[in-house]
């Protein structure tokens, strides 16, 4: 960690957001809980897309919330906002009207941040987007602060699109504490070793994948645990009736609190993707004690790798995914005091423990010879 002054200087900040996201709630209720005053603004409360997965809208604490369904809106907060405030923005692309406030802002000369995940660039689209996002960062460059980078490729690629290192930033999804089960990891109850799966059933997804590596292992002693809904979940079912009759437990989507219970009673979660953002079931899991296996293609690969347990594969790799979870099968079920420990680790990524890097990157400059590490790499087991 580089040297940093112990004043807090920031006095405001303020979040803009297309919805109320679990994944940043917990941040801005834990800056606000340290005396900041904090406003979260967003289009709408919760997107039905999102509502039908199972999303909750969250307690923002002492934040206040403002719901901005319009231009006219955007700008009469833009305008309200005092002198001496910071804005963390969400994303520069296809963000709604926090595209809007980001030129209120920018016209204001009020200091301004981006939050962003990976961006999933395969492909010729891929191509587009990756000029498409140069001219976007060259665009907003006189006044972006800096750039809070969601997952582990998302600062080299942001570095790639013109932004200099010094105003990129390793970041993460900050869980708050009292959301998850931190203090008591359980043992699991089956003889048989858990694995996990939680998400939507979707082509990005990769449950298929996991299914075909799960097959491919000699060993009857494993069964797999799903937790979602989707439009291919027919067809999953009957690929995972032929590969692992009788070893699929098909839960149906559960409430955010309820998939964590579930998490906790496990030997394992594996998040398959082909792409995801960051892929917050594996903060979640980790939280609770659970190691996990994810594609290297997901933000979060880079906190499981600093954990010490679990691993990250080759995405859409078939081979790579078999071999880790043999690995994973290989060292058999971690004992309550081993999953404490991963425990203890993963509050590294509690909200609190966001919110205290959060107010170290907006206050104070780093010297070129220090580096100011993110939390879950000062902790990394």
């Amino acid at each position: 960690m580089g040297k940093i002054q112990e004043e807090n200087t920031v006095k405001h900040i303020w979040f803009w957001q297309r919805i109320v996201s679990p994944h940043m709630a917990g941040l801005a209720r834990a800056v606000a809980s340290m005396g900041v005053k904090v406003t979260y603004v967003a289009e709408q409360t919760m997107s039905k897309a999102r509502a039908a997965q199972g999303w909750q809208i969250p307690d923002l604490g002492d934040a206040k919330l403002c719901i901005a369904p319009d231009a006219t809106t955007v700008n009469s907060l833009v305008g309200a906002a005092t002198e001496d405030s910071i804005h963390i923005c969400q994303g520069i692309r296809a963000n709604g009207l926090v595209s809007k406030a980001q030129r209120g802002l920018a016209h204001r000369g009020l200091r301004q941040w981006v939050v962003m995940e990976t961006v999933e660039d395969g492909g010729w689209r891929g191509l587009v987007k990756r000029f498409e996002y140069r001219r976007l960062f060259r665009s907003i460059a006189p006044f972006l602060e800096g750039v809070l980078a969601t997952g582990h490729r998302t600062p080299g690629w942001v570095v790639s699109r013109g932004v200099p290192s010094r105003k990129v930033f390793p970041f993460a999804y900050f869980l708050f504490v009292d959301d998850v089960l931190l203090d008591k990891p359980l043992p699991t109850l089956s003889q048989r070793f858990r694995v996990l799966f939680v998400g939507q059933f979707i082509e990005r997804k990769r449950l298929d994948l996991l299914i075909d590596a799960l097959a491919d292992l000699d060993n009857s002693h494993v069964e797999l645990i799903v937790v979602g809904s989707g439009p291919l979940e027919e067809t999953l079912r009957q690929q995972a009736e032929q590969k692992l009759h009788g070893r699929v437990d098909w839960i149906g989507r559960l409430s955010m609190v309820e998939v964590r219970q579930q998490m906790a009673l496990v030997d394992c979660l594996v998040l398959p993707s082909r792409h995801d953002g960051w892929g917050a079931v594996v903060s979640e899991a980790l939280m609770v004690g659970t190691p996990v296996i994810c594609s290297d293609h997901c933000g979060a690969a880079g906190v499981v790798q600093a954990s010490g347990v679990g691993a990250s594969f080759s995405s859409g790799s078939k081979e790579s995914l078999h071999h880790e979870l043999e690995k994973i099968l290989s060292e058999g079920k971690r004992s309550v005091v081993e999953r404490a420990r991963l425990a203890r680790w993963a509050t590294s990524l509690e909200a609190k423990v966001g919110a205290n890097y959060l107010l170290e990157l907006l206050n104070y400059k780093v010297s070129a010879e220090e580096s100011l590490l993110p939390p879950w790499l000062e902790k990394a087991q």
